[in-house]
């Protein structure tokens, strides 16, 4: 149930008489989503999920990463992440390509768009993918090793305001010419919100940002 205290407690007053249930108070766990409740604000976070999927694809203990994809050469010859070519072999289904880009898609979509463009750019080749492909996957799993309680915090904070910054690299995208707009979002604001430190969405997602312009994936070309 959403909405105000008082609305909720009518709610809850309401379905009480009409049905036979238990108030089991405030959401923890939600399909996967782990949900801690704050003073000022909630926070969502997958760590449960993320240590199941990293020991489900034996990560569990591989070294950790700063960086959620290695960097990126205009050189198509270069590029780690260019389709298959002829002298490659493509990977068999012993390997769980599949299997991995599905979890990390989930990841992505809830509560990590820190490994959104790595997945979705590595979800391409998912018909024919190769082992540069999967050592890729590997590497958003070694980054997913040592940021497991990374999550999306929602602040109470009426005052918070959103800043937003777009980018569009023409040709960052070697093997089809294609210009890759970027967009990027984070919340300013003005006080800490009395939430413990490891917990501050803005700290994340400065560190997240470091991570995103490390990798350099979007290029100015001028004519």
């Amino acid at each position: 149930m959403i909405g105000t205290q008082k609305e909720i407690d009518d709610a809850r007053t309401h379905m009480k008489d009409e049905f036979e249930m238990k108030d089991l108070g405030k959401t923890k766990f939600c399909l996967g989503l782990q949900i801690e409740h704050f003073q000022d604000g909630i926070f969502l976070h997958q760590s449960n999920y993320t240590k199941r999927v990293l020991k489900r694809f034996y990560m569990d203990k591989a070294t950790p990463l700063s960086c959620p994809m290695v960097n990126r050469s205009l050189d198509v010859n270069k590029d780690p992440f260019r389709p298959i070519e002829d002298s490659e072999e493509m990977l068999g289904p012993e390997v769980p390509y599949m299997s991995a880009i599905g979890a990390l898609m989930y990841l992505a979509n809830c509560t990590r768009p820190d490994i959104a463009f790595a997945t979705n750019l590595l979800a391409r080749y998912s018909s024919s993918p190769t082992r540069r492909h999967w050592n890729g996957i590997k590497h958003i799993f070694r980054y997913l090793q040592g940021t497991i309680e990374f999550g999306l915090y929602y602040s109470r904070n009426p005052e918070v305001g959103l800043v937003g910054f777009a980018d569009a690299g023409y040709l960052s995208d070697p093997h089809k010419a294609r210009s890759k707009p970027v967009m990027f979002s984070h919340t300013v604001e003005p006080q800490s919100s009395g939430v413990p430190k490891n917990k501050l969405w803005l700290q994340r997602l400065q560190i997240m940002r470091r991570s995103l312009l490390s990798m350099k994936h979007v290029e100015r070309v001028y004519g």
